[in-house]
């Protein structure tokens, strides 16, 4: 084995899937071409002048640049726990029931490690973000790919589960508004997933990135406001996209006491906390004005509007979705995800992710992100009008 050979763990899992889409854009674009990348959901719009403000007195507060609690400040908590019985009707214990992550990534890729040992199993949607699947395979686990069907409204079929998986299963990882796919959660899926979750002893863990983020009247609910999900499961809330705070990695995992003090306990070994500047910022979005979040959301709805139309003109049968900042659509006859993407990148210069990159059932479909500022998404919708009616 060479020097620099990586372990067989990490050898498991391809590369991230993110870091291919910015090679692409680098190399067209070191070509001289003028790409516009609609791949990666990374939002254009600034975080909000109020959190600003906090985070630069925070900043400016000698209290804040020791090294944090693992537990999270007083102040953090106490907002997570206000915000939650404000905005979906669910009392949260500040002292035992969440905790704060650096970004929801780190949280659910520390629950792997903390929860799974080899040979369990980690259920997994499909399509789904990466690290429901990469996350489990880096410790030593096996995953269940759990298909999210379209006759179903993106759902997994529970009932479906193959028996020896679910005999062996410790974590059921669920995410809506759903990315990729830009679902909500269809009616009585929470409850099966509690009950399945009571019958196997699973601990569920909903991503719940983008509650904040959802059109037409439609209001996320909370997957901890379903009747026996504390019993059961932990939810990881994110500030990055309902915010714009995707640089600040400011999240925080909150629900069932066990299964955060168990995840508190992995954690004291893998840092030192979260930023206290950055807590006390992500306390001043979460007790905020809703405002400038409902002028967010007026701007990707309109963008969503502008990506649904184009694509309708050039054959694609789209519905535009309620939640997220993606539009998921099903290629045109006579491709693959892979190849229509690549085709959209060499005929229109417009980056585009495949569906076949968030799993095996995305296969078939394409992402497209709405995090482009408006000219810049206008000229990308035109390109593909142009070239791909």
């Amino acid at each position: 084995m060479a020097l620099t050979d990586p372990s067989k763990r990490l050898e498991a899992i391809p590369p991230y899937m993110f870091a291919e889409l910015e090679r692409k854009v680098a190399d067209k674009r070191a070509a001289g071409i003028d790409v516009i990348s609609l791949g990666i959901g990374d939002p254009d719009l600034p975080t909000f002048p109020h959190i600003v403000a906090a985070m630069q007195a925070a900043v400016a507060d000698p209290g804040t640049h020791r090294y944090p609690s693992n537990r999270g400040r007083a102040e953090l908590r106490e907002a997570l726990a206000r915000f939650y019985d404000r905005r979906f009707g669910v009392t949260i214990d500040p002292g035992t029931q969440v905790i704060p992550a650096i970004g929801a990534k780190e949280c659910i890729y520390n629950l792997c490690f903390a929860f799974l040992d080899p040979g369990d199993v980690a259920l997994a949607s499909d399509p789904g973000y990466p690290v429901y699947t990469g996350g489990p395979v880096l410790a030593g686990a096996d995953v269940e790919v759990l298909p999210l069907l379209p006759e179903l409204g993106f759902a997994p079929d529970l009932e479906a589960i193959d028996s020896d998986a679910l005999r062996r299963a410790r974590l059921l990882f669920l995410n809506y508004p759903n990315n990729p796919t830009g679902a909500v959660v269809p009616t009585g899926l929470f409850e099966r997933a509690v009950a399945l979750a009571r019958e196997h002893e699973i601990l569920v863990v909903h991503d719940n990135a983008y509650s904040e983020t959802t059109y037409d009247g439609y209001v996320a609910p909370s997957f901890l406001a379903t009747p026996g999900a504390d019993e059961v499961g932990v939810e990881v809330f994110s500030l990055s996209k309902g915010y714009n705070m995707t640089g600040w990695r400011c999240a925080a995992i909150l629900g069932n006491a066990d299964a955060i003090s168990t995840y508190w306990r992995l954690k004291t070994n893998v840092d030192s906390g979260l930023f206290e500047a950055v807590q006390l910022a992500g306390a001043a979005a979460l007790d905020g004005p809703d405002g400038p979040r409902e002028e967010m959301n007026a701007i990707y709805a309109r963008r969503r509007d502008l990506v649904v139309a184009a694509l309708r003109e050039i054959g694609v049968a789209v519905e535009p979705p309620k939640g997220t900042i993606y539009v998921w659509a099903p290629v045109p006859d006579g491709y693959t995800s892979a190849s229509f993407c690549e085709h959209v990148l060499e005929e229109a210069a417009v980056v585009i992710s495949p569906g076949s990159m968030y799993g095996p059932s995305g296969e078939g479909f394409f992402r497209i992100s709405l995090t482009t500022p408006d000219e810049q998404l206008a000229e990308a919708v035109e390109r593909m009008r142009e070239h791909l009616r």
